[in-house]
């Protein structure tokens, strides 16, 4: 007997609660805020809708299902089972965060707050949760398959990412590294930078969007189900020791971004998680391209 399909909500804490566990209470967030011009009655509405939100999806999750719930800081310590379902309650981003712990279970993205989020990923309504469910479990089901990213280091360690991966120094010195075709170290660039960021289309309404208006450049951002990456090099130094010819491009199915490091130490990380980074110490190599995983977002 197969098990029943389980549920997994995934939520972060509000604002509204990180106040509470700085200040003690509701009052004193309320007298901190009030002295900065800001009033805590907006804070507390957003929590609110955040709770009902929760508490109306949870409710709806049919009843012979399994469920669970993780907050977005022990994402890294939650195991994903194969017939999970993915229940995102809250902004675009968490959809993000836990898009590279999966391999392939449907994820619903439920907006608690529409019209202030975009809703590109948390797409549907708390109302919704029933008949999403039940989709994300039919063998017809729908899905949006979204392009990821992914960086694999000499040394086995793996990062996948929906938005983008950035690559470049732990704080703010510059990173000095060879960049080129992956598996061809010896003809890459020796380069100084603050960093490299390579891009979904997913993340191409982001992080990556700006440096693309930024640089006026002339790439074709992707779309989110298209398999092709860009990338740019973050204000890359020129000196007679390192160049600046190799700052922007695109990778297709099968093409990889190489990097060597070339200082003490570099950080890998994807879609802004800095605290589930890899680390690269001198000498070892990287290489970024498209990931054989998807994001699979039930429409």
């Amino acid at each position: 007997m197969s098990l029943a399909p389980r549920a997994v909500l995934v939520h972060r804490t509000t604002e509204y609660e990180e106040l509470l566990a700085r200040h003690g209470t509701h009052g004193q967030a309320a007298f901190v805020l009030a002295g900065r011009g800001r009033s805590l009655d907006e804070v507390a509405e957003r929590h609110r809708l955040d709770s009902q939100a929760l508490t109306e999806v949870a409710a709806a999750l049919p009843l012979r299902w399994r469920r669970s719930r993780v907050e977005r800081a022990d994402l890294d310590r939650f195991l994903f089972g194969p017939e999970d379902v993915v229940v995102v309650v809250g902004q675009d981003g968490l959809v993000a965060n836990v898009a590279k712990y999966l391999s392939g279970q449907p994820v619903v993205g439920i907006d608690t707050e529409p019209g202030r989020n975009p809703g590109v990923l948390v797409r549907h309504r708390a109302r919704d949760t029933a008949a999403l469910c039940r989709a994300a479990v039919s063998p017809g089901v729908r899905v949006d398959a979204l392009t990821m990213t992914e960086a694999v280091a000499d040394d086995t360690q793996r990062l996948l990412a929906l938005n983008e991966i950035y690559l470049g120094p732990p704080g703010h010195q510059t990173a000095r590294y060879r960049i080129g075709p992956a598996g061809e170290p010896s003809s890459g660039e020796p380069q100084a930078s603050s960093g490299v960021l390579v891009g979904t289309g997913t993340g191409a309404t982001g992080w990556l969007r700006s440096l693309w208006r930024e640089r006026g450049s002339t790439l074709r951002l992707p779309a989110p189900s298209d398999p092709r990456l860009i990338w740019f090099v973050r204000e890359a130094w020129p000196s007679p020791a390192t160049g600046t010819s190799l700052v922007a491009g695109e990778l297709g199915r099968g093409d990889g971004l190489g990097l060597t490091v070339e200082s003490d130490r570099m950080v890998v990380f994807g879609d802004g998680m800095e605290s589930d980074s890899l680390e690269l110490t001198w000498g070892q190599s990287v290489r970024v391209g498209i990931a054989d995983t998807t994001l699979d977002l039930v429409v």
